[in-house]
């Protein structure tokens, strides 16, 4: 990173109101890999859609057996630099909140509070016929206990917290305790909308806001790229910090291709300790 782009982000943060939009690229650093940025380049990304999982009981078989030895890595993820120096510009008052694209959830653990989640969280997971929420932990013990000896191994874990694996042969699916009903990990698989209360305080709040800081995303699909294009026209200062092009290069004010954890922490020191704003 040159000093004149970290001098420029010192000069947009410090003065605070900002709102930061974060993506995959964030949480590279703490071993989850992304769709299409830098550890994403050279994988094809073929996600479950909404549609195929509701759909097939052979789909649900697969994606549950995927999805059940990948949680073990996703559970076990702990924040990363980028992701402490987030949760440590907010206690400082500089930031006006989190908006993320990731379902891991490393915000919180790394310090930031009442995160936006666009896309849900895997920690979570919903009945979708009773609406019943429950914690992911509890549905893990139901797995094993109902599949004592599925083992594989787990050679790459997947953006969404899957991993690859074509053997799924005898996994055992479970429904929900309450009404029978299919189980599906409370976040927005492709083909699902984001829920609409989402998008709108995710919009208040970047609208209440002076500036919008992108971390970590490459802005390809519009869940995240609308708030690019809303800021830009509402004249608000756009900074994107990414590895790599982004969509929204050509609308951002300030651009810095490095790592996410190198650039976050040379802006924390580089910052006054209290709000100059």
């Amino acid at each position: 990173m040159s000093t004149q782009g970290l001098d420029d982000l010192v000069a947009l943060v410090q003065v605070g109101g900002v709102t930061v939009l974060s993506g995959a690229g964030l949480s590279t650093e703490s071993g989850i890999p992304d769709y299409r940025g830098v550890t994403g380049a050279a994988r094809p990304a073929t996600p479950m859609t909404y549609q195929v999982f509701t759909g097939s009981p052979q789909a649900r078989q697969r994606y549950w057996a995927r999805s059940h030895l990948g949680w073990r890595h996703i559970a076990r993820a702990r924040p990363n630099d980028g992701h402490h120096a987030v949760g440590a510009l907010q206690a400082r008052g500089l930031l006006d909140g989190v908006i993320t694209q990731n379902v891991d959830g490393l915000h919180q653990t790394g310090g930031a509070r009442d995160v936006i989640e666009l896309h849900g969280a895997l920690d979570r997971v919903v009945c979708l016929g009773c609406g019943e929420l429950t914690a992911r932990g509890r549905l893990d013990e139901r797995l094993r206990e109902a599949n004592p000896s599925f083992s594989r191994d787990v050679v790459a874990l997947k953006p969404d917290g899957d991993v690859d694996l074509d053997d799924v042969a005898g996994f055992q699916v479970v429904d929900c305790l309450r009404c029978g009903g299919l189980l599906k990990p409370d976040v927005v698989f492709f083909g699902e909308a984001v829920p609409r209360h989402r998008v709108d305080r995710s919009f208040t709040l970047l609208e209440g806001g002076r500036a919008l800081l992108v971390l970590g995303s490459s802005l390809t699909v519009m869940s995240g790229y609308r708030f690019v294009l809303r800021a830009a026209k509402l004249g608000l200062p756009v900074a994107i910090v990414n590895q790599g092009p982004t969509r929204g290069d050509a609308r951002c004010d300030i651009r810095v291709d490095a790592s996410l954890g190198v650039v976050l922490t040379q802006l924390l020191d580089a910052l006054p300790l209290a709000v100059t704003g």
